[in-house]
């Protein structure tokens, strides 16, 4: 998406040319001998524009792929927790194929709950053509400006705001990139670990390369289902 055409929605510069100029002229004085190795290429949060207005169509990809949340339709991920009542808690996500939202595609993420009265919450995301995952909406309520789930590459420190509605209010900060995590079904490593700020509650999340999220805080990963 950095190319000589109109700036993306999801994007956004993050220095001026001043600044942009001084550090070249300090990269020069630093090489000593008049030579500068190339700049670095954005990552994490870099250049992204969070939460994003007016998301176009073009930026977006079919499906959602990124390592760390891949979200093919037809996976299932089951999770199970101790309840404080007694007994266990089964948390069963399953993603699918949602409608399209403004010519974007939307991947579906159903939530499931036993021992729960509330009914099944379903969350909408979509991926960009960088591989960075956004949050759309939730149970058909589209968000104005839609927060950023997971980036194409995780950096530790990065924080950024996944949702921000009258109803949702969540942040997160990547605390990890190379941790590892012991689950009922596996030990993964390497994986990210965010740190999720959800309406004044923090919850710790760890996302497993090519699998997604493992546990979530004592939920810990018992099946996973890849779809076909």
């Amino acid at each position: 998406m950095r190319d000589d055409g109109p700036v993306s929605s999801l994007h956004r510069p993050v220095r001026s040319r001043a600044l942009a100029g001084l550090l070249a002229a300090l990269a020069l004085v630093a090489g000593g001998c008049g030579t500068a190795a190339a700049p670095s290429p954005p990552t994490g949060v870099d250049e992204l524009a969070i939460p994003t207005q007016d998301p176009d169509a073009s930026d977006f990809v079919a499906t959602v792929d990124n390592p760390w949340l891949p979200l093919a339709p037809g996976s299932r991920w089951t999770y199970e927790t101790a309840s404080s009542v007694g007994g266990r808690v089964t948390t069963v996500v399953e993603a699918t194929a949602g409608e399209e939202r403004d010519g974007i595609a939307i991947t579906d993420v159903t939530t499931t709950v036993s021992r729960q009265v509330a009914a099944p919450t379903t969350d909408h995301f979509a991926q960009d053509r960088d591989g960075n995952v956004w949050w759309f909406g939730r149970d058909g309520e589209w968000f104005d400006e839609p927060g950023l789930a997971m980036p194409a590459e995780p950096r530790r420190g990065d924080g950024f705001r996944m949702a921000l509605t009258a109803d949702l209010d969540v942040r997160a900060e990547v605390s990890r990139t190379d941790d590892s995590v012991v689950t009922p079904l596996s030990t993964y490593e390497p994986v990210v670990v965010l740190r999720v700020v959800d309406d004044g509650v923090v919850g710790i999340r760890y996302y497993a390369e090519g699998v997604g999220l493992v546990r979530s805080n004592t939920a810990g990963l018992t099946a996973y289902d890849v779809a076909d």
